[in-house]
């Protein structure tokens, strides 16, 4: 979700030098990539894991789970093996065999990211206890988490921080810092309605003027966050299950004070979906570059609209995902694959057949073959495609898109580029 790191927002959180990932082939003839002396066995995608090794593995073991593939023992191996002995995660080791120490880079979203993925495959709960109290000793003074440990909170780290502390079966609101919670850190973080262009909105950080400005990969982190949820959320309690995708604003849904996590959502989701409005996706507007769509960004949107119970602001970006986001997906590698996975699920939305592109299938293709995929919730993956599964002459019982989703795995050379998540990106 929010959860995109390119290598040059990594390197400048680490303070080093930026390194260009480079774009690598698989054989095509093979359902996932060929292990090599850089790519270790059981890793997810074909490119460089310097800076989002972790990450991605996270993201595409959450988004197999959420479907009910039961993932690679040895991809589900590779994820614990990166974890430290005191419990955080670095980006990526490449050396995991070794203990780690005081130079090896540890990141709170790495972290979050595996707790989420742990906790949700399951029998993991020494690792991810240990992950969760090395959280806690990174929290900051004002209750939120910035990317390194000791680094100024921002509303991303400390968004994808509350959904692993909720996974882990935390109350995110009890985990405190000098009296303070991940809830404080991100009610300083919402933009104060009162702005005219970014109310209501989450900034990342304030910026060098000490200003909120509205960040829409922070809205997305910050809206998740402030509902207690995670990556892999679903519609809120409150969704319109017949909501339709061009279905108006509800009436309310206006910038109030936020003086409760309730009231910075409902905020947030409010100018996302003010955002995404003219066009029906947000725009990175990367420097020296002119606008573009930002598909990873607007897959965060829907989750998080979803999540809040907008799901007919949601269904109409995912709508435009569906035409749009395939290419993405195809050459960005495994999170963006897992990325649309979660954003098909939050909304209802069967992830088999996606704008001619297998999502299940292309992210399968991107690892190892998973271990099972009988869990496979084909009733959910073909409620949603009647008209489609009524013009194919399957007696199946599981249908068309079981077939094509689970099936139809093709080898691919993926690469994964992906969308910057910054202070300095505004959208």
């Amino acid at each position: 979700m929010y959860v995109r790191r390119s290598a040059a927002v990594l390197a400048a959180a680490l303070g080093i030098g930026a390194v260009a990932a480079p774009l690598a082939q698989a054989d095509s003839a093979s359902p996932s990539p060929s292990a090599s002396a850089s790519l270790p066995a059981g890793l997810f995608g074909a490119a460089d894991p310097t800076y989002d090794g972790v990450w991605r593995q996270s993201l595409a073991l959450l988004a197999q789970t959420s479907v009910g593939i039961r993932p690679a023992a040895v991809a589900v191996d590779w994820l614990t093996g990166q974890q430290c002995g005191n419990g955080g995660f670095a980006a990526f080791r490449a050396e995991p065999g070794t203990d780690c120490d005081t130079k090896t880079a540890l990141d709170s979203n790495s972290t979050a990211a595996a707790v989420q993925a742990l906790a949700a495959l399951g029998d993991h709960e020494a690792a991810t206890g240990k992950a969760v109290t090395w959280l806690k000793s990174a929290q900051n003074a004002d209750g939120g988490w910035g990317y390194t440990p000791g680094g100024p909170s921002d509303a991303n780290s400390t968004g994808v921080v509350i959904g692993a502390l909720a996974a882990a079966g935390e109350q995110p609101a009890e985990v405190q810092k000098d009296g303070k919670s991940p809830y404080d850190a991100l009610l300083a973080l919402s933009v104060p309605c009162a702005d005219a262009d970014g109310g209501g909105a989450f900034a990342y950080q304030p910026d060098d003027k000490g200003d909120l400005v509205a960040n829409a990969d922070a809205t997305a982190a910050g809206v998740l966050g402030a509902l207690g949820k995670g990556l892999n959320a679903e519609a809120g309690a409150d969704a319109d299950a017949d909501a339709s995708p061009d279905a108006d604003a509800p009436a309310d849904a206006k910038c109030a004070d936020a003086t409760t996590p309730e009231q910075a959502a409902a905020n947030g989701a409010a100018w996302l979906t003010g955002a995404l409005a003219e066009d029906g996706h947000l725009i990175s507007a990367l420097p020296g570059a002119e606008d573009q769509p930002d598909y990873g960004n607007t897959a965060d949107a829907v989750v998080a609209l979803a999540a809040q119970g907008e799901v007919g602001q949601a269904r109409a970006a995912m709508t435009w995902l569906e035409k749009n986001a395939a290419d993405w997906a195809k050459q960005s590698g495994p999170a963006a694959y897992a990325q649309l996975v979660l954003a098909a699920q939050s909304v209802g939305t069967a992830p088999g057949e996606f704008g001619g592109e297998a999502l299940i299938s292309g992210l399968n293709a991107t690892g190892p073959a998973p271990e099972a995929t009988d869990g496979l919730e084909e009733k959910r993956l073909v409620e949603k495609e009647d008209t489609a599964a009524e013009s194919a002459d399957d007696d199946s019982p599981f249908g068309v898109w079981w077939y094509v989703g689970v099936f139809g795995i093709v080898g691919v050379g993926i690469g994964f580029l992906v969308s910057n998540r910054s202070r300095g990106n505004q959208r």
